[in-house]
């Protein structure tokens, strides 16, 4: 029988730890671009296009950590019960706990999937708003300064 067990720590430490660096980065870019957004001076802009580009840094990881975390966890959940149904098959006498606890592993790294997305997404959401605001505030200064 070939041990597979090592494939149970590649889900548990190989996609948990990519989503938990998935979460750090979404949660860094959100706070890096909330700061920007507290400092930045529109009357420095001539172009529209150059506020934007800058408003916008970052927010594109945001968005793709949301739309990317689930899809992970459910890498990680699949996993877990291929290995699952690997060992079930192996061993023939593979006991209840046994079971849940590796159908629990790969349920663990789809509610992670889903812990790193949802937050993500609200603040890529967020962010755009923002975005929406101070565009439309530099549109109002332009208008004044016309």
């Amino acid at each position: 029988m070939m041990n597979i067990h090592w494939l149970k720590e590649i889900v548990d430490w190989g996609i948990l730890g990519l989503l938990a660096l998935m979460g750090f980065l979404a949660l860094w870019a959100y706070f890096e671009r909330l700061l920007f957004f507290r400092q930045v001076d529109l009357r420095r802009y001539r172009h529209r296009e150059e506020l934007q580009i800058d408003l916008t840094k970052r927010v594109d990881l945001i968005a793709s950590i949301a739309s990317s975390a689930p899809y992970v966890g459910l890498l990680g959940t699949v996993l877990g019960i291929l290995i699952t149904f690997y060992l079930l098959g192996q061993t023939r006498q593979m006991d209840a706990g046994s079971i849940m606890s590796s159908l629990a592993l790969a349920l663990k790294a789809t509610a992670m999937g889903l812990v790193v997305a949802i937050p993500s997404m609200l603040f890529y959401n967020h962010l755009t708003r923002r975005i929406e605001v101070l565009l439309g505030r530099w549109e109002v200064l332009q208008n004044d300064a016309a």
